[in-house]
């Protein structure tokens, strides 16, 4: 199987080329609708005005969960649907980067959730997951505080625990792109559509600039996909100016922070208003989000503020230790865009429903979607483009490119690569799979590909160069932001980002 290409070789086969399916957007729904067209047998392109993965797709909780909080809304298909899909991303598509995590949710005083209601919600919960993952129901604060040292017990009326599963959600959408690479598709980032193209009444392509080099040309398709998410509603506004306002925006900000050190759970706390504040242990850090508020200004500008960052904290210390929450203790903190559909209640209430329309002129237009059922929304676009062609399209399960129990990888990477660091060997597993293989292989001739990019970070020399040969990578922020973790770790100034330079240059 090919592994995903160059952005330079990409570019230069979509100048001369005309596609079945344009998919605009490379987040997570455009990679699926991708990756089910290719499958399908169509010739498809996609890209994105930024990085692949660079806006909502790399911007979440991290999270592959099945909703806990839809409940409340009366969700229970969605639910449902999610966990199904959850179990899916685990079991099959990406079982080396889609992990169980345990979620304690406390009881706090002064609560609108009683304990019973939230030891009734998380058994419910289970039962909709056919309690596949574990127990679900009260524990005991010892037991709580077992799970996460740094959480406040005094004053609690007990807690209760739940299973869902964590994910770094911008590899996760880079191995969709892969594995619609592998079927054929061309894929290019900082790639932007300036215009559509127009056919007796029908899209029939886009305009593009590189956004890099400034090259402009067409590019002719049968069908197009809008699948931008935040920009979705300008993108139908180029097939039709009187086309009305499909979404609205939340914004939600996250902070990544130094900690979680023995936690082996995560924390759920219940907010006013039905929001919930999560914390949880990701990349040897701490995870703390997310804010929910309407944002209306330019998706490209979305950022976290410093108001989100004390907002954050304080929800966050309902639940855990001051020091836990210190400020000093951020590392780095980022901020996505949701896209729900237009509804009267506030953002935390919108059920996360997806529309997928088809405009006056043939443009198939996605709006709304969670990052759990990417496969399901992007297989949804797929089959609505393809009956365009005439050609059926299936959502059959297939593992995606390096997938495999992150156990077997493990062993396979210490059989191959004994002396290299056990940290950083969990790391290449849990992120590749045994994709990793091959991307250690690469550095066989030049043992300093195997050093670290930074020495508070266990990624590697050699994933620049396969970021650049097999993931797109055209800049050091891609590298920096989305193929490493360098950037969550607030690494990205100085040595960091001048090595990763150097190693781009070498690369071309």
């Amino acid at each position: 199987m090919a592994l995903g290409g160059r952005r330079d070789q990409s570019l230069d086969r979509l100048v001369s080329a005309g596609v079945d399916v344009l998919v605009i957007g490379a987040g997570a729904i455009g990679a699926s609708t991708a990756w089910h067209a290719a499958a399908a047998g169509a010739s498809v392109a996609v890209v994105d005005r930024g990085d692949l993965a660079g806006g909502t797709s790399s911007s979440s909780s991290k999270l592959v969960h099945g909703g806990l909080r839809y409940l409340a809304m009366g969700d229970l298909w969605l639910v449902g649907q999610a966990h199904h899909e959850r179990r899916a991303n685990a079991r099959v598509l990406a079982p080396h980067l889609v992990w169980p995590l345990e979620f304690v949710v406390p009881a706090l005083p002064g609560s609108a959730h009683p304990l019973w209601r939230l030891r009734a919600g998380v058994i419910l919960y289970g039962a909709l997951s056919g309690f596949a993952d574990g127990r679900s129901g009260g524990i005991g604060l010892d037991e709580a505080r077992a799970r996460v040292p740094q959480l406040r017990t005094d004053g609690l009326r007990g807690a209760v625990v739940y299973h869902d599963h964590q994910t770094h959600d911008g590899r996760l959408t880079l191995l969709a792109l892969q594995a619609a690479a592998a079927r054929g598709a061309l894929v290019a980032n900082h790639l932007e559509v300036v215009g559509l193209r127009m056919h007796r009444g029908r899209v029939a392509g886009a305009d593009l600039v590189d956004r890099i080099g400034g090259r402009e040309f067409g590019l002719s398709a049968r069908v197009v996909v809008n699948a931008s998410g935040p920009w979705v509603d300008g993108l139908r506004r180029m097939e039709a100016p009187s086309a009305g306002t499909s979404v609205r925006l939340a914004k939600g900000a996250h902070l990544v922070l130094e900690g979680g050190e023995g936690w082996t759970a995560a924390v759920t706390t219940p907010l006013p208003g039905g929001r919930v504040s999560f914390a949880v242990p990701w990349e040897g850090m701490l995870l703390l989000g997310t804010t929910d508020e309407p944002y209306q200004g330019d998706p490209a500008q979305v950022s976290a503020t410093d108001g989100d960052q004390d907002q954050i904290l304080t929800e966050a210390a309902t639940a855990l230790s001051s020091e836990a929450v210190a400020p000093e203790r951020v590392r780095s903190r980022f901020a996505g865009l949701r896209v729900l559909p237009t509804s009267g209640r506030a953002t935390s209430r919108t059920r996360r429903e997806v529309v997928i329309s088809r405009g006056p002129g043939g443009m198939v237009s996605v709006a709304g979607g969670k990052l759990t059922t990417w496969r399901l929304i992007g297989a949804r676009a797929a089959g609505m483009a393809l009956r365009e062609l005439g050609v059926s399209g299936g959502r059959e399960l297939e593992p995606l490119p390096g997938a495999a129990p992150l156990e077997q990888v493990l062993e396979a990477l210490a059989g191959a690569h004994p002396d290299l660091d056990a940290g950083v060997r969990s790391h290449l597993a849990r992120h590749y799979g045994m994709v990793a293989l091959d991307l250690l292989a690469a550095a066989a001739d030049d043992p300093d590909l195997l050093a670290r990019i930074h020495p508070d970070a266990p990624d590697i020399r050699a994933q620049v160069l396969h970021a650049r040969r097999h993931e797109w990578a055209a800049t050091a922020d891609d590298v920096l932001r989305t193929r490493t973790t360098i950037a969550l770790r607030g690494l990205d100034r100085g040595p960091a980002r001048l090595a990763v330079e150097e190693l781009m240059a070498r690369s071309i």
